[in-house]
């Protein structure tokens, strides 16, 4: 069944690119990915699967697939939200929405899970187990749509999750992996230094809050 399902996943090729080139021309930032989250939900009407939407804190969408067979529940996780950042890249699929870019790849992370999604559908009676295709909202802002997703409980059968994340510096055909933990993690966080004015000539009578700040 592998080689069936990369020979499917070669001949849909083109169509893969087609529709991250178009969620490319239509990022949406965090928790705004409404647009997106409806166009995902709409490639998957009509097939046969259970769909879940408005998944935790926003637009999170979880597609289950159930083989025929008994196995374990394995998750495939992408996420679909853009960044605030202009486009300068010249392209005949440049971004639509000023301001807003898909600079992080989540327009191919998602067009590659969708295309995968369908093939596996298609797959269904060869496939042992269950398949929850997470489609993750709110990426790129802590804590995001992830933490959400997870306390939603729709996850708790899960044996094991994969994800990738596309890296444009690595030779394309190149997968790699990572033992334990292989991306960080972060948060804001609000921090107000007062310092006290002085004379440059008496810098030690002064609290100089810049170089404070800076060493933090």
């Amino acid at each position: 069944m592998k080689e069936q399902l990369m020979k499917m996943l070669d001949e849909r090729k083109d169509e893969m690119i087609q529709i991250r080139r178009y969620l490319h021309e239509y990022p949406e930032l965090s928790f705004k990915e409404e647009k997106t989250a409806q166009y995902i939900a709409d490639f998957y009407k009509g097939k046969d699967v259970d769909i879940q939407t408005n998944v935790g804190n926003g637009y999170g969408i979880i597609v289950t697939i159930k083989g025929a067979k008994p196995g374990k529940t394995i998750g495939l996780r992408a996420d679909f939200d853009a960044l605030p950042i202009v486009e300068e890249a010249d392209v005949p699929f440049k971004s639509k929405n000023e301001g807003v870019m898909h600079a992080c790849g989540h327009d191919g992370h998602t067009a590659y899970l969708l295309i995968l999604a369908d093939c596996l559908i298609q797959l269904k009676s060869e496939l042992s187990g269950t398949i929850k295709i997470i489609h993750q909202h709110a990426e790129e802002v802590p804590p995001g749509g992830a933490k959400s997703i997870v306390e939603s409980g729709l996850l708790d059968d899960l044996d094991e999750v994969f994800g990738i994340h596309l890296l444009p510096i690595a030779p394309a055909g190149m997968v790699g992996y990572n033992k334990g933990y292989a991306f960080n993690g972060r948060a804001y966080m609000k921090l107000k230094v007062q310092g006290r004015g002085g004379h440059g000539s008496s810098p030690h009578l002064a609290n100089d809050a810049i170089v404070a700040g800076h060493t933090l």
